[in-house]
């Protein structure tokens, strides 16, 4: 089986789930299943599942009571500049039952390395320099996400919750490798996540090249908000996690 969830800066398959097809339920939920049915049973089919949708809709519960959908936008240039410096910050509470966004963290950060955004960054992200000038240094913003996940009751050990990323760059490259640079701890719930590029890429057999925008297509789901912009992106996630294609 594919690896599905990531811990750590290591990948290890999903040992504990009996069947690969109880994945790609943990990962695409059952109303985006039930939207999805011909194409993912042919899918399922030709990894020798064959479930029927009506099968596949009796599913139980999922994993996680909540998926904590997160997207960063950092500095950037052409060429790339060293380090990266997260500038937006969101993270989006997403209930694993009834699929809908209860909660809302989001933060601009202020760089202090590079403080000054290049053009390139500012076209692509949207991110202009008063957004993130005089806001909080990435210490802070950490310290304001764990009083959020407390106030949320995601610090509860009966609480089951997941960050829920379009890849591994946010959590495997870019959070811990600019908490290495500036000498800052990383929670341990940043520790693990699923890459939806993953279970996308074993549902439909076929990798998400472009990221959300060729996961959206392919799915026939319509983006919502900016390519780039950290909250409009996490916004997409759910939608895509949440709801059934527009046709």
């Amino acid at each position: 089986m594919i690896a599905l969830l990531h811990t750590g800066a290591a990948k290890f398959p999903l040992h504990f789930l009996p069947r690969a097809r109880q994945a790609v339920c943990l990962l695409l939920p059952a109303a985006l299943l039930k939207g999805y049915g011909s194409i993912i049973s042919r899918k399922l089919a030709s990894h020798g599942f064959g479930a029927s949708m009506a099968a596949m809709s009796s599913f139980p519960p999922q994993r996680y009571h909540y998926f904590l959908v997160l997207d960063f936008e950092a500095t950037c240039d052409k060429p790339q500049i060293h380090p990266q410096e997260i500038i937006e910050f969101p993270i989006l509470k997403l209930n694993g039952r009834t699929m809908e966004i209860e909660s809302t963290f989001h933060m601009y950060v202020q760089p202090v390395v590079h403080p000054q955004l290049t053009p390139f960054c500012t076209e692509l992200t949207g991110i202009i320099q008063g957004m993130v000038d005089g806001q909080p240094s990435l210490q802070q913003v950490l310290e304001r996400v764990d009083e959020w996940m407390a106030k949320e009751g995601l610090l509860d050990p009966s609480v089951k919750s997941i960050f829920v990323t379009c890849g591994d760059w946010d959590l495997k490259v870019m959070l811990p490798g600019q908490c290495q640079y500036l000498g800052l701890p990383v929670a341990d719930y940043f520790k693990q996540w699923i890459n939806l590029k993953k279970a996308y890429s074993f549902a439909m057999g076929s990798w998400p090249k472009n990221g959300l925008l060729d996961m959206n297509k392919g799915l026939n789901l319509q983006h919502i908000g900016r390519p780039h912009s950290g909250i409009g992106c996490s916004k997409s996630l759910c939608f895509s996690l949440a709801h059934e294609p527009r046709g």
